[in-house]
């Protein structure tokens, strides 16, 4: 029986692993790996009690990229439609995505991970554009996020070298959260998980949305936009659970601090 090229636990309520499971090819996304991808988050999509999700891969690295052997064989493989666009997918589901980047994530790969909304990389992961060299562009946004994300002057950098950037230095330039060992990603991204999924259930993704939404404005819209849900939100509160949360929120700050 050929194994499963993506794999979902569901540890614990509200939390959801996504694993590549291609690890001879450094899960390189082949069109049957990408159509996995695309159907297992349209299933975490469609599951009301999936909230969050740590999307991780298999072996050695994160994402080696679009096949390029496949690619090689047949050109078409390039152009993604709906069906087999990973990036698509992890980006329309509505709760957080915690990126756990256990080695490489390389052009595609490196899209893939922008997609999630918190990175966590291992000590032994790389991140590379190799777009440039390899002659394909970017079609799943990378050209426009990383800048966003580390600045025009390293993106650029990383767009016309095609060079590895390693973990440590991905952290200081914003490229991922933290670094940590590799034995420790695992339990790293899941205690993240754990503290998203403490927040109140229908906060994530109204928060989530506000988010992005407002990034993809100009600043002034993006102001306007949030007033306006500030005010849809805000009014339906009701004073006893504010009470409540207030006390929680105090209760967590002395264990924290």
């Amino acid at each position: 029986m050929t194994a499963a090229l993506v794999l979902v636990e569901r540890p614990r309520d509200g939390l959801a692993v996504v694993t590549l499971n291609r690890p001879e090819a450094m899960n390189a996304l082949s069109t049957a790996l990408r159509r996995e991808i695309v159907a297992a988050f349209q299933a975490l999509c469609a599951d009301p009690t999936a909230r969050v999700v740590v999307l991780t891969g298999a072996g050695r690295g994160f994402c080696a990229g679009l096949d390029l052997r496949e690619i090689g064989a047949d050109s078409s493989k390039v152009v993604s439609e709906a069906a087999d666009d990973p990036v698509a997918a992890v980006l329309a589901f509505t709760g957080p995505v915690i990126g756990a980047i256990n080695g490489v994530a390389i052009t595609g790969g490196l899209e893939l991970a922008l997609a999630c909304d918190v990175r966590i990389a291992s000590e032994t992961a790389r991140f590379a554009d190799t777009h440039g060299r390899v002659g394909v562009m970017p079609g799943w946004g990378l050209s426009q996020k990383l800048s966003r994300m580390i600045g025009l002057p390293r993106a650029k950098e990383m767009a016309f070298t095609g060079n590895f950037v390693p973990a440590v230095k991905a952290e200081a330039w914003g490229l991922v959260n933290r670094v940590v060992s590799g034995e420790e990603l695992r339990s790293e991204a899941l205690a993240l998980a754990d503290d998203m999924l403490s927040l109140d259930p229908a906060m994530l993704p109204k928060y989530k949305a506000l988010i992005d939404d407002g990034y993809a404005l100009p600043f002034g819209e993006a102001l306007a936009l949030e007033a306006a849900r500030a005010d849809e939100h805000n009014n339906a509160l009701s004073s006893g659970d504010l009470g409540a949360r207030r006390e929680a929120v105090v209760a967590r700050g002395r264990v924290q601090s």
